[in-house]
């Protein structure tokens, strides 16, 4: 007797997909937040806007990004308990350059044949990233998807949404000349740049992924699946008390790309060289790649995750809250006129 096709026999097994999700409730559970009327096993979630009330002009703020090739590095060594902070963060970061605060977040993660103890992995570190925004995790989908990607291989994508009052959103048209940038520290790469990274310092220097890294610190795969660091305390608490008349995310194509975003026509950024200090890893990928400066600066964040723009009078006092939330600041150029963009010197 010729045996039944199924689904499963196809590669889509439902009922394993099935079985996660009460699994999945329960990593998600500490996460949810009074305004969560209903979240993960449902057609949709189900928000509740009560805490708007005291905004004077709410406005929904909304993003999504993936982890990118990062996540390469994860299926190379085997660890993915990190992967979902990074998805968080990547959406996060942006949505909070709005003044937005977090309010949810969703996951969706497709793989060729679905491993339910990646799976979780992947979704404890979505949850742990969503506790650090101060975001509710209210669900998400795992596509099963046989033929589309290698064994062992998996997208990994969010979304975010977050509220802002109008009044407190920045105003391009507020900043002046003279005006103060202030750049937050990163963790390493975040997740960018590393379509570079990788053949910088596994294809050309063949460094293994588990090889101590003396100028590092640590094993070159721990420094590489470092996560993304989240802004998004940080950022609600400047809003609350500063006028902020930029922020901006530094991810792919780094302070060139990223700080005009948020700048008038008319003013330009001008960044100083040293202000800072820069990661070992971005010197590491720099002098075996023989990367030139500007590559480096469109590429990589090179240790600053966020810019801030303000004015004088508010730059020390910045300064003294970041560290005070243990995130390290520093000032690192000042607006000028001229044409829109980026200088680095």
């Amino acid at each position: 007797m010729a045996k039944r096709i199924t689904y499963k026999s196809a590669g889509v097994d439902i009922d394993l997909k099935e079985a996660l999700i009460p699994m999945i409730r329960r990593i998600a559970r500490p996460t949810i937040g009074a305004h969560v009327l209903s979240g993960v096993g449902g057609f949709g979630a189900i928000i509740g806007l009560d805490g708007t009330r005291r905004m004077r002009k709410p406005m929904l703020v909304a993003g999504t990004d993936g982890v990118g090739t990062k996540l390469r590095i994860a299926f190379m060594t085997g660890r993915h308990d990190t992967v979902g902070i990074d998805c968080v963060a990547m959406c996060v970061n942006d949505i909070v350059c709005h003044a937005a605060r977090p309010l949810f977040f969703l996951d969706y993660i497709a793989a060729g044949k679905l491993e339910a103890r990646i799976a979780l992995d992947i979704v404890k570190g979505v949850a742990r990233g969503c506790r650090d925004a101060g975001a509710s995790l209210v669900g998400g989908e795992t596509a099963q998807m046989p033929g589309f990607y290698k064994a062992g291989e998996y997208d990994l994508v969010g979304f975010a949404v977050g509220v802002a009052d109008g009044e407190r959103m920045p105003n391009p048209a507020r900043m002046r000349a003279g005006d103060v940038i202030i750049g937050l520290a990163s963790s390493g790469l975040h997740s960018n740049g590393f379509s570079l990274a990788r053949k910088v310092l596994i294809a050309k220097a063949k460094l293994g992924l588990g090889a101590r890294i003396d100028e590092l610190g640590c094993a070159l795969g721990e420094e590489l699946l470092r996560p993304t660091r989240i802004y998004a305390l940080a950022a609600n608490a400047l809003f609350e008390k500063f006028t902020i008349k930029g922020l901006a995310n530094i991810t792919g194509g780094g302070m060139p790309e990223n700080i005009p975003r948020v700048m008038p026509k008319g003013l330009r950024a001008m960044i100083r060289r040293g202000s800072w200090p820069v990661p070992p890893v971005f010197r590491m990928i720099e002098r075996i790649g023989k990367i030139e400066r500007g590559e480096m600066d469109r590429t990589f964040n090179n240790g600053i995750g966020m810019a801030v723009i303000v004015a004088p009078v508010d730059a020390d006092a910045v300064i003294a809250a970041m560290r005070r939330m243990r995130q390290r600041a520093f000032v690192i150029g000042e607006v000028v006129r001229g044409e829109r963009g980026v200088e680095i010197n």
